[in-house]
């Protein structure tokens, strides 16, 4: 079982979009070029394809997880724009030898991939003047504020102090700024942006966004798994009386291109 087994559907239909600001800022990096292909590796239920399609003319998936692929093929059916579908590690996706992206992202997904492999390997399929484009906002595991701490406090109560990464896994945290990462490749001419996300949640959607997370995914409550959503149900319902579920993330964005 792999650390995405159970929470395709749940990915697709709670997790958090990418603020429009992003999006802009990506879009204006092809800007006024005839060819515009965007290669999204690591896709997910394909967030970022979908919201980039209109700025794009072709646009390569990449994802490792059958089921994650099968829910972006659905969010990405009739787009106006060629779409191929890779169901591959971004490590070892191996495009046609002429292929070339213009630019590249990898959203909450840079973590969980070989860094080095995978930007050493892009010299091999990018534009010289492609940017690529490493994004990420954290989750409510590490958010702060009184009802994810005590939310996350439920979790640990049931499945240990350290945050797993699906079944039989402890999460492994990368600390090195992704920005130290990108400048030593040769996409190296690196810039960061920020921008402030204000969210509010509910019961409903936050139980859907912790079966779709491998920390908190389904499989990992075992035969506790109903009493554990009886009770954080019942918890996030008395936060949501006292005053809401409201999330203040950073979304952070950064991009590198060659020198």
């Amino acid at each position: 079982m792999s650390q995405f087994d159970t929470t395709a559907p749940y990915y697709a239909a709670y997790r958090p979009g990418i603020p429009k600001e992003a999006v802009e800022l990506l879009a204006q990096r092809v800007a006024g070029k005839e060819h515009r292909a965007l290669l999204d590796l690591g896709s997910g239920t394909g967030q970022v394809p979908l919201a980039l399609a209109g700025a794009m003319t072709e646009i390569d998936v990449v994802e490792q997880d059958a089921g994650m692929l099968a829910e972006a093929d659905k969010a990405l059916a009739g787009l106006p724009v060629t779409v191929r579908l890779h169901n591959a590690h971004a490590e070892e996706f191996t495009p046609p030898a002429s292929y070339r992206a213009d630019v590249v992202t990898v959203c909450r997904a840079f973590h969980w991939m070989k860094q080095d492999v995978v930007l050493s390997r892009l010299e091999g399929m990018t534009t010289p003047d492609a940017t690529v484009a490493v994004m990420g906002d954290g989750s409510l595991w590490t958010a702060r504020t009184a009802w994810t701490d005590a939310l996350r406090a439920l979790i640990q109560e049931y499945l240990g102090e350290e945050r797993r990464a699906g079944v039989g896994k402890k999460y492994a945290a990368h600390n090195r700024p992704y920005r130290e990462i990108l400048a030593e490749s040769a996409f190296g001419q690196v810039e960061e942006h920020t921008v402030a996300v204000e969210r509010e949640w509910s019961t409903e959607t936050v139980i859907g966004y912790l079966y779709s997370a491998s920390f908190a995914a389904r499989p990992l409550f075992g035969e506790r798994v109903d009493d554990f959503e009886r009770r954080a149900r019942a918890l996030l319902d008395e936060h949501v009386a006292g005053g809401g579920l409201i999330e203040h993330a950073s979304f952070q964005i950064v991009l590198g291109r060659r020198g």
